[in-house]
C-alpha cells in the first residue's frame, strides 16, 4: 500500500481515538485513559512483532532515539487528554497539532534559517486558526480557565521533538513495527515513575462504563501509531506530513456527530481548525 494511504489511515485512526477515548473519560479519567492506553499499545504491538519474526537487527542510534520518544510519551497523552477534558476534544485536538509552528521558529530563531512566502502564510493561519479555535471558550465550558489552554500546547511542543526523532530512528533503520512496540514497555515505565513519586496526586479511576471506549481508544491509537511510522518509512516527510495533519479535521466530524451530548462545535471552531491544518500543510511543503 502507498504512503498516502498509511497517511491517511494515520488522520483517520487518531480522529476515531480521540473521540473514543472522550467517551471512556466521561466516568474516568485522563490518567486512567493514558494507562490503558500504554498497556494495550504494548501488547498488541510486541504480539505482532513475535509474530512476524521476532526483534530484528537495528541501529542502536534507532533505538535510542525511539527510547527517548518512550520516555515523553505518558506525558504527551496525559496533557492530550487533559486538553480535550478541559476546552473540548476537536478545539484541543487542533492546537495539538500546531507543532510544526514551533519547529518553524525554532528553525528561524536558533538555527538561522530563512522564513519563505510559504512558510510565512503557515504560520499566519495556524495562528488564526489557534485564535479562532480558542474563541469564546470561557462562555462554553463551565468553571473554564485560560490555564486549561496549555495542555494541548504542552503536548504541541513535544511533539515538535518528538517526530524529528520518529524519522530518525526510521532512517537509521527501517523496522516500524519494532519501534512502535518498543515505544510501549519504556512508556509504562515512565508513567510508573511519575505515578508513584510525591508530584503525582491522583489515582488510576476504573469504571466499567469506561472499559470498552478505553479499549477502543487504544486500539485505534495504537493503530494510528503503527500506520504513522508505516508512512514515514515508505514515503518523504513533504507527502506524509500534510496528508496526516488532517487527523483535526476528522476528530471534529467524528465529534460532530458522536460527540454531540458532550461538546458544542461553532462556526469560529471549525473555521479554526481548518486554518490549522491548511497552515500545517503549507509548512510541511516547503523545502
Amino acid at each position: 500500500m502507498s504512503p498516502q494511504f498509511f497517511a491517511w489511515l494515520t488522520a483517520f485512526s487518531f480522529g476515531v481515538a480521540n473521540v473514543t477515548v472522550r467517551h471512556g473519560m466521561r466516568y474516568s479519567t485522563p490518567l486512567t485513559a493514558t494507562f490503558a492506553s500504554l498497556i494495550i499499545h504494548t501488547i498488541v504491538l510486541w504480539i505482532a512483532v513475535f509474530v512476524t519474526g521476532g526483534i530484528p537487527d537495528v541501529s542502536w542510534l534507532g533505538v535510542a532515539a525511539i527510547c527517548l520518544t518512550g520516555i515523553v510519551q505518558p506525558a504527551m497523552r496525559v496533557f492530550q487528554y487533559k486538553g480535550m477534558e478541559k476546552i473540548g476534544t476537536s478545539r484541543a485536538i487542533t492546537l495539538r497539532n500546531s507543532y510544526p509552528l514551533l519547529s518553524v521558529l525554532i528553525g528561524i530563531v536558533l538555527l538561522g534559517e530563512q522564513l519563505t512566502l510559504l512558510g510565512a502564510v503557515g504560520i499566519a493561519l495556524i495562528m488564526s486558526g489557534i485564535v479562532l479555535s480558542s474563541w469564546k471558550l470561557d462562555e462554553q465550558f463551565k468553571d473554564f480557565r485560560w490555564l486549561y489552554v496549555i495542555y494541548p500546547l504542552i503536548t504541541a511542543a513535544i511533539s515538535a521533538v518528538v517526530h524529528p526523532l520518529r524519522r530518525y530512528a526510521l532512517l537509521q533503520s527501517n523496522e516500524p513495527l519494532f519501534f512502535a512496540a518498543l515505544v510501549g514497555p519504556l512508556s509504562l515505565l515512565s508513567f510508573a515513575a511519575y505515578y508513584y513519586t510525591p508530584a503525582n496526586r491522583e489515582k488510576l479511576v476504573w469504571d466499567r462504563r469506561a472499559l470498552w471506549p478505553l479499549v477502543g481508544s487504544g486500539l485505534a491509537e495504537t493503530a494510528a501509531v503503527l500506520f504513522m511510522l508505516y508512512a514515514f518509512a515508505n514515503g518523504p516527510v513533504v507527502i506524509v506530513s500534510p496528508i496526516s495533519a488532517t487527523s483535526p479535521i476528522w476528530t471534529a466530524l467524528l465529534a460532530g456527530i458522536f460527540l454531540r451530548e458532550l461538546e458544542r462545535l461553532t462556526w469560529a471552531s471549525v473555521v479554526g481548525t481548518i486554518s490549522v491544518v491548511a497552515g500545517v500543510i503549507a509548512i510541511s511543503l516547503v523545502k
